[in-house]
């Protein structure tokens, strides 16, 4: 069963976690054969202050 875990920063809309979701499902059904019914898709959502980009936190980087 392929299992992908996506990580991000907080602040995406449940519209673009939705397509987020389809779209990474349908890479791995046609990277694996795997049925669609067997793939799994995780979305971490990190707050920006627990995100760290070259030694910044995204929060103090206004991303």
């Amino acid at each position: 069963m392929p299992f992908a875990q996506i990580y991000m920063v907080v602040g995406r809309t449940p519209e673009q976690k939705k397509a987020v979701i389809e779209k990474v499902s349908q890479a791995l059904v046609e990277a694996t054969g795997a049925p669609i019914a067997n793939v799994r898709v995780w979305i971490h959502e990190m707050p920006k202050e627990n995100w760290g980009i070259a030694g910044v936190s995204a929060k103090d980087l206004g991303r």
